[in-house]
């Protein structure tokens, strides 16, 4: 009876499928460019088929309990044929992924209405299991109810876990504590479902944009299809609206929402309650309009928080440590360039000059925002004024940007000659040179990076180390040395994208930080940096490889680098931060590499679960909040500046503070000290 159910659905679904057609164009379309333009275009074939499928799985049902063994079974009928579907231009097949999922998505809300009305026992020997790997789609249907009972009590139990640290307060209270939490829990669970099958044509339009989307990561991880809808709306927004939180988010690999960026001296910033990577759970206005982020649509969300007319909200947040925050914020107008390059004086001996370089932004329209070479210029002038002895620029976190502006700003530190080799995909070489003879500043110089550092930033530090320019230190960056253009689709009809990857670029060397990263010269232990997902964990990052190249270039001689490198050594051995990060660094190792043990589902296991990394978080808060040994002050030019400009000054002691507890621009300091006592 099932099996006719199901086939009935599948029948009933394919009288709708009046999109076939314009999902095959695109496909098609999508396909052509990636096939014309891409660095490595790739033959459509069984490969691509297999890829998108596991991954199209992977995105509808990534906890293995919607989709039963015998409905993943008939779908695995698509697995070796999509391509084949593509290149036949015939789309029909995504009305069975629409179908099977209606018809899951259906009984899943049928059984969560269900046992909702069902009592729970918190006093059996069920438990829980947990991999690191994908489960098999291995459900029955007539389990479905044991397997949501179990995942629900689990998140009730952990639910209530994390309200306290009192595991004696939470057994006393836990039968109220139990019935709001099992009624929030499954309003959020139905909530979640009804708002994805609000209508038909949302679920059949989510299920073809991520499939486009899957279709151009098969040729690389940063080739992507989007579209003018909700998502791109939604992040659009955050550049052009007048009032601001003071927050820039985005998605993680969950499609949750997460603080990307804290603008410093924003309503957010000033809480001292956010952190990046934070995910918003809840978002409300002071009339009374609240929405769970995890079942209401991101159009909803959207116009709640970038609205002008909703000046107070209220954001529900979890920390990296599990725990729940709530924290109200009231709008304020933001400058436009809160995020460009700032500056500062660090002084410990010697005045050192210290520049942010937040990202490789660009004067893109030509009249409005300045690029951030210019921009590092003219700090470095402010900087020279008050005779600094050495300078830092700070690439950690820097995500990239314009290729051009890292042309330039290398530029600024080298006299004359190629900074890289750009290669297409016909294997034709570009030689990209610094055309301008001399320096903005010829000092000596320390780049910091880590393992969020990336494209143009280890474009500009690969040119910067090649030379022998100056000295990197960190920890190895991200990896990626490609470089991507957004490309309309149709262009009389710009309603569909691809950003696909063009060209691929290779140091002057003829080497390649493509996987590999920009490996530092001194090394140094940064907090999370083995779990930091870098290029490498892409299935379908580019390859590393070596180029034979007629690029001629003179680097420096490496004078000084084997006497600063030994004492930096020895230095950053004897840090006790330093040290502490490292001790740091096993433990969350093991924590994240370690495979979790099956948790019983009574209140003190999942208790204990939840409250075993509270002594490495309190760790963790401790080394990041120590203080570092040197002062940091504005330029003479900022000091003058600030005195007008109120907004400018909660931002700047906003920066100063976080700034104050680098240990990072401490050894940065260190090390020009260095070199100055040995040139002397």
């Amino acid at each position: 009876m099932k099996k006719l159910s199901l086939t009935f659905l599948l029948t009933t679904f394919s009288l709708f499928g009046q999109n076939d057609a314009k999902t095959c164009e695109t496909l098609s379309k999508i396909n052509a460019l990636l096939q014309r333009e891409h660095y490595q275009p790739k033959p459509i074939d069984d490969s691509l088929s297999v890829f998108v499928f596991d991954g199209f799985l992977d995105v509808l049902d990534s906890n293995r309990n919607l989709f039963t063994k015998i409905e993943y079974k008939k779908l695995c009928e698509h697995r070796l044929q999509l391509d084949n579907y593509i290149l036949q231009n015939n789309c029909s097949f995504m009305n069975d992924f629409v179908a099977v999922y209606t018809l899951a998505l259906n009984r899943k809300k049928k059984v969560l209405e269900k046992i909702q009305k069902d009592s729970f026992d918190y006093n059996s020997n069920d438990s829980v299991k947990f991999s690191k790997k994908k489960f098999p789609f291995d459900l029955v249907a007539t389990d479905l109810e044991r397997v949501w009972k179990k995942r629900i009590r689990y998140d009730i139990l952990e639910d209530i876990s994390k309200s306290s640290t009192n595991l004696d307060s939470l057994n006393q209270n836990f039968l109220a504590l139990e019935k709001t939490t099992k009624t929030k829990l499954f309003d959020a669970n139905l909530c979640q479902v009804n708002s994805i099958l609000e209508t038909k044509d949302r679920i059949a339009s989510d299920l073809q944009n991520t499939f486009m989307n899957l279709f151009c990561t098969y040729f690389d991880p940063h080739s992507n299809y989007f579209s003018l809808a909700a998502k791109s709306s939604f992040m659009s927004g955050l550049s052009t609206s007048s009032l601001s939180l003071g927050l820039n988010v985005g998605f993680n690999d969950k499609e949750e929402i997460i603080v990307q960026e804290i603008v410093p001296g924003g309503p957010a910033a000033k809480t001292n309650k956010f952190d990046k990577n934070d995910i918003i759970l809840k978002v409300s206005d002071t009339k009374g309009t609240t929405y769970t982020v995890s079942c209401s649509s991101i159009e909803k969300i959207g116009e709640l928080i970038f609205s002008d007319s909703n000046t107070d909200i209220e954001l529900t947040i979890q920390k990296k440590n599990a725990a729940i925050v709530t924290v109200f914020l009231r709008k304020q107008i933001l400058k436009a360039t809160d995020n460009a390059v700032y500056s500062y004086i660090a002084e410990k001996e010697s005045k050192i000059g210290y520049i942010n370089i937040p990202s490789f932004y660009s004067n893109f329209d030509g009249n409005t925002v300045q690029g951030c070479a210019d921009d590092v210029a003219k700090e470095i002038v402010k900087l020279q004024k008050d005779n600094i002895k050495g300078l830092v620029i700070d690439l950690q976190n820097n995500g990239g940007g314009s290729i051009q502006e890292a042309i330039k700003l290398a530029g600024m530190f080298i006299d004359v000659g190629p900074l890289s080799v750009l290669v297409d995909s016909k294997d034709q070489q570009t030689i990209l040179k610094d055309y301008n003879r001399g320096s903005v500043y010829s000092g000596p110089l320390v780049l910091l990076m880590n393992g969020n550092s990336a494209s143009a930033s280890e474009f500009f530090a690969a040119a910067i180390q090649d030379y022998n320019r100056g000295i990197i230190i960190g920890s190895t960056s991200l990896g990626k040395a490609s470089m991507q253009a957004i490309v309309p689709l149709d262009k009389n009809n710009q309603e569909d994208f691809v950003k696909v990857t063009i060209e691929k670029f290779y140091r002057i060397t003829g080497d390649s930080n493509q996987i590999k990263g920009i490996i530092p010269d001194i090394m140094l232990p940064v907090l999370f940096d083995s779990v930091i997902p870098r290029e490498g964990s892409y299935k379908t990052a580019l390859k590393n490889d070596v180029i034979s190249t007629k690029a001629r270039f003179s680097p420096l001689p490496k004078t000084y680098f084997p006497q600063l490198t030994a004492l930096s050594h020895t230095r950053v051995k004897e840090n006790i931060r330093f040290n502490e990060i490292n001790v740091a660094n096993q433990q969350i190792n093991a924590l994240y590499n370690n495979p979790k043990k099956p948790t019983r589902l009574v209140l003190k296991d999942v208790f204990d679960e939840v409250h075993k990394i509270d002594s490495l978080w309190e760790k963790v808060k401790k080394i990041i909040d120590s203080e570092s040994n040197f002062t940091l002050s504005n330029t003479t030019y900022d000091v003058e500046k600030l005195k007008f400009d109120t907004f400018q000054q909660d931002s700047n002691t906003y920066k100063i503070k976080n700034l104050k507890n680098s240990p990072y621009l401490e050894e940065a300091i260190a090390i020009l000290n260095d070199y100055n006592t040995l040139t002397k």
